[in-house]
């Protein structure tokens, strides 16, 4: 049984992650999001109530300005997500910064340095 459940948390999270993903861009109409925003994950909490939603934010003229702007624009975005998604509850979106792209991107560029060096050797 557990592992149906798995499997169904799963398919929501994926499901709720592309539809977040459409809304933001698509939809929002907030000024003070601003950049690319993509969402990397969603976890919604097993009664459904709560839903942590990870966001990389890039080319952002301010991150804790589009952060914010997505935090107070949640209850619209958990509208059009109820409109866009048939499940009995809608859950609770809770906004969290996920900087794993730009920290890969900051080791990526720190491999770089370092390999002509060691070629050089």
């Amino acid at each position: 049984m557990q592992n149906k459940n798995n499997a169904r948390f799963g398919r929501i999270n994926e499901e709720y992650r592309k539809e977040l993903s459409y809304i933001i861009d698509q939809k929002l109409k907030n000024p003070n999001v601003t950049g690319l925003i993509s969402v990397t994950k969603v976890k919604v909490t097993t009664d459904l109530k709560f839903a942590k939603v990870y966001v990389s934010i890039l080319n952002s003229k301010n991150v804790r300005d589009t952060l914010a702007g997505l935090k107070k624009s949640s209850g619209f975005i958990r509208s059009e997500l109820a409109k866009r998604v048939n499940l009995r509850n809608t859950p609770e979106l809770i906004f969290e910064l996920d900087d794993s792209i730009e920290y890969g991107a900051r080791i990526d560029s720190i491999l770089k340095e370092i390999m002509p060096k060691k070629e050089e050797q």
